[in-house]
């Protein structure tokens, strides 16, 4: 790559800014859909009636 074609500081940390919030959005959204999992899981334990005995 030649000097001329390669991406300046400002537009490499433009994308590195960029690169970082959707990191942080996805990691924000899969947080919370764990959460979602793990309370949805914890509801039907307890909804879930167990037989004993057998």
């Amino acid at each position: 790559m030649n000097r001329q074609n390669a991406p300046s500081d400002a537009q490499r940390k433009a994308a590195a800014e960029a690169r970082a919030a959707r990191l942080k959005a996805a990691l924000k959204a899969n947080i919370a859909r764990r959460k979602a999992q793990a309370r949805a899981r914890k509801g039907s334990e307890n909804d879930t009636p167990r037989k004993t005995g057998e």
